[in-house]
């Protein structure tokens, strides 16, 4: 038995050597320029890369070796994933040994890990039940090629930006996750790289027959899958304990069935993930049953999320979740050690690989809401130094709704997301500002739908008195011609914004934020045809309300003849257009 206060020596020999390799700038195996070290676990070190020769972005993860170090879990990972190519599994490009390292390098992710997401509570439970499916589709594939992962975990999906899926993925999968990490696991016909006794993995989504060292199959992925996605649906990870040793002791126990965690979970996905997580392998079913469930889900529509276990520590859960590299190497030592003396009492374990860092691209950021009211205040300050302080007024009122917008961080709008709202008054130029509504739809969080929604009709009541012409209603009743306010900021205060503050503007930014919101769950892409008339109900139904609605985007239309918007019916029929392309381009929902 180890020493109860020493780790294991290949890991102390893996640690040490973590720093010791190239740093950025630097050129590996003659083509590989690093970027940025993107994390680091204990059995190597994740590099975003330049592939020099096929200019391509790629992920290089440096394993070390010491003398004597047959690089076993390098090698194992570097079979497993050339036996894979599955649109929901990280590719695998290239695998190098050297004399110090083995290099893996592979496809470079722009997203988050799944882990992330779940601590944020980002993610709806549609996109949960989405990474499901796909999550069943890869480790299919991998089972059908003699792949048993055996390391199934948040922290090993990635869930990629919905901007980055190549089309096939989107189609397929819906290219909402990416499996990756295949160091653990096992290949039918290596018998050399699977010892009896060895376990590998993480004891949080360890099955029983796992952590106990028997030789497990493709039950124990499934196990761990159902664990996973438990925890997203709950918050909660059921078996993670306070301790190793209290996690220790959880495994193999009867755990609370979903339905009683969230009472509102469907009763044919909490069945499947009951018996997906039953002690014994024979009794959990297969990777079809649960995601016929999942999908089934998907098709009613899930309830609300009620996390009723988010009382517990999470200082208690901290420990075995945060990577060791995070950690004062003293501290990162005593918790290795405590680990491995627990253990090797309960179990007769010989050792539980760390948990590396996945591959992964740091996550893009959309410009700050300071940046952009900075934006604003210069735009503001040349107007001013023109000579034309209402004009500057108007730029202030048109970027100041996004500081106050309840937009989170998983909404990323980013420049391009915001920007979107210039297509409201260029659409009113050419009489199709109608069509706005449905490019709002196209954002994947309903508040990010809405916020787009108001924010491009008000965008285009802006737009009117600056330009003076007709883009949708026409200026409302009072407003001044341009020369008589752009100069005074009491007259651009009082003549031409003023004039479009009213229940008209209210209605009508609500009116096409409700119709934003509501185009994906109309227009699902799951039956053409369907999609069609939904389109066209879905557009009837805006161009009749707007103007009921929003009349003259105040009290009265300046313009007494012109009773309905401009364009709103061909505007309306290219929304519906649009609409029905882009659900048929991203996949159904």
């Amino acid at each position: 038995m180890e020493s109860p206060t020493i780790a294991h020596p290949r890991r102390l020999r893996a640690r040490e050597a973590w720093n010791a390799g190239p740093g950025a700038d630097a050129l590996v195996l003659e083509r590989y320029r690093l970027r940025e070290r993107l994390g680091a676990g204990g059995f190597g070190v994740v590099w975003s890369a330049r592939d020099e020769t096929l200019d391509r972005d790629v992920a290089v993860k440096r394993i070390p070796l010491t003398p004597g170090d047959d690089g076993e879990r390098a090698t194992r990972e570097a079979l497993a994933s050339a036996r894979l190519a599955h649109p929901a599994i990280v590719a695998l490009y290239e695998a190098c040994p050297t004399d110090d390292a083995f290099y893996l390098i592979s496809e470079l992710v722009d997203g988050d890990t799944l882990a992330e997401l779940i601590a944020e509570d980002a993610l709806a439970d549609s996109e949960i039940l989405q990474i499901g499916v796909a999550l069943c589709s890869a480790l299919a594939h991998a089972h059908e090629r003699g792949v048993i992962h055996r390391d199934v975990k948040p922290q090993n999906v990635l869930v990629p930006h919905a901007t980055d899926v190549p089309q096939p993925v989107a189609e397929a999968f819906g290219g909402v996750a990416k499996l990756t990490d295949f160091g653990g696991a096992q290949l039918s016909g290596q018998d050399v790289l699977t010892r009896t006794g060895d376990v590998l993995g993480t004891l949080a989504y360890m099955a029983p027959e796992q952590s106990e060292g028997r030789e497990v199959g493709e039950e124990a992925d499934l196990y761990s899958l159902a664990l996973v996605l438990y925890e997203a649906l709950s918050g909660v990870n059921p078996v993670r304990g306070a301790t190793p040793a209290e996690t220790v002791r959880r495994i193999g126990r009867p755990l609370t069935s979903l339905a009683r965690t969230r009472r509102n979970t469907p009763r044919r996905l909490a069945a499947a993930l009951d018996r997906a997580l039953d002690p014994s392998p024979s009794a959990r079913g297969t990777l079809e049953d649960l995601r016929d469930a999942l999908e089934q889900a998907l098709v009613d529509g899930p309830a609300a999320p009620t996390r009723r276990m988010r009382s517990r520590s999470r200082e208690a859960t901290r420990e075995l979740a945060e990577p060791l590299t995070d950690v004062q190497p003293h501290e990162r030592e005593r918790r290795m050690a405590f680990t491995d003396e627990h253990l090797d009492r309960l179990h007769g374990l010989s050792h539980v690989a760390p948990e590396p860092e996945p591959v992964r691209k740091p996550a893009r950021r959309g410009l700050p809401r300071l940046l952009w009211l900075a934006a604003a205040l210069a735009i503001a300050v040349w107007q001013v130094s023109a000579g034309r302080v209402g004009v500057a007024l108007f730029a202030l009122a048109a970027l100041l709704p996004i500081a106050a917008l309840p937009i989170g961080r998983r909404d990323r709008a980013g420049t391009g997301g915001w920007l979107a709202c210039v297509l409201a008054p260029a659409l009113g130029v050419i009489g199709l500002a109608g069509a706005f509504p449905a490019i709002a739809g196209q954002a994947t969080r309903w508040r990010m739908r809405a916020a787009l929604g108001a924010l491009g009709y008000w965008w285009l009541a802006l737009a009117e008195p600056l330009l003076e012409r007709r883009l949708w209603l026409g200026p409302a009743s009072g407003t001044l011609p341009r020369t008589a306010w752009e100069g005074s900021l009491d007259g651009a205060a009082v003549h031409a914004i003023g004039p479009l503050l009213g229940v008209g503007l209210l209605l009508g930014a609500t009116l096409w934020a409700c119709g934003a919101v509501l185009l994906p769950l109309i227009v699902r892409g799951r039956n053409a045809p369907l999609d069609a008339v939904a389109a066209i109900v879905w557009s009837a139904l805006l161009v009749a309300a707007a103007p009921l609605l929003d009349s003259g985007l105040a009290a009265h239309a300046a313009h007494a003849a012109h009773a309905s918007p401009r364009g709103a019916i061909l505007g309306g029929v290219l929304g519906g257009a649009v609409a029905v392309a882009a659900r048929a381009l991203r996949g159904p929902v």
